[in-house]
């Protein structure tokens, strides 16, 4: 069975995250999302509720599970019996940065491997950062979240 682990903050979950775990749990036999804890990023919703909101968006994936962690992604994925990690790309800059980790982790755990999925075009725009930022400032963010995330952005503004 291959295990493949998709790390982030998932502060929130966009639609361009689902996406990309729609097409990899086509791809492998289960997706792990690691909920990085992230305090230093000082997150709008708490990791409970980012793990909670992970759930509930992929409720209808029966190969998809959420759970927190901090600490090394390697140590994390091995934990869970996983070589692989997942990312996503919307640009060249994400895939230069994204190159770097895969190469640090590769030289932390020999044998690791980075699978990269591009984001689709019309979904290339959304981050996460974008949409809190929008939320903040009473725009409409129904477009780019699950309606779970939607109802949790409308709670916090």
């Amino acid at each position: 069975m291959k295990t493949v682990i998709f790390p982030g903050t998932f502060d929130p979950i966009t639609l361009g995250h689902v996406d990309l775990v729609q097409r990899a749990a086509a791809l492998f036999d289960n997706v792990v999302l690691a909920i990085a804890n992230s305090e230093k990023k000082q997150p709008l919703f708490s990791l409970e509720q980012r793990i909670d909101l992970c759930q509930q968006s992929f409720s209808h994936l029966a190969n998809v599970e959420a759970q927190g962690f901090s600490g090394l992604l390697v140590d994390f994925a091995q934990a869970h019996n996983s070589q692989i990690v997942l990312r996503g790309t919307r640009s060249i800059a994400d895939f230069e940065y994204e190159l770097q980790l895969a190469n640090m982790n590769r030289a932390l755990q020999p044998g690791f491997e980075t699978v990269f999925l591009n984001a689709l075009p019309e979904l290339s725009h959304i981050s996460s950062s974008l949409v809190r930022e929008i939320a903040a400032l009473g725009g409409d963010v129904q477009p780019f979240v699950p309606a779970p995330v939607f109802a949790a952005l409308q709670e916090k503004f």
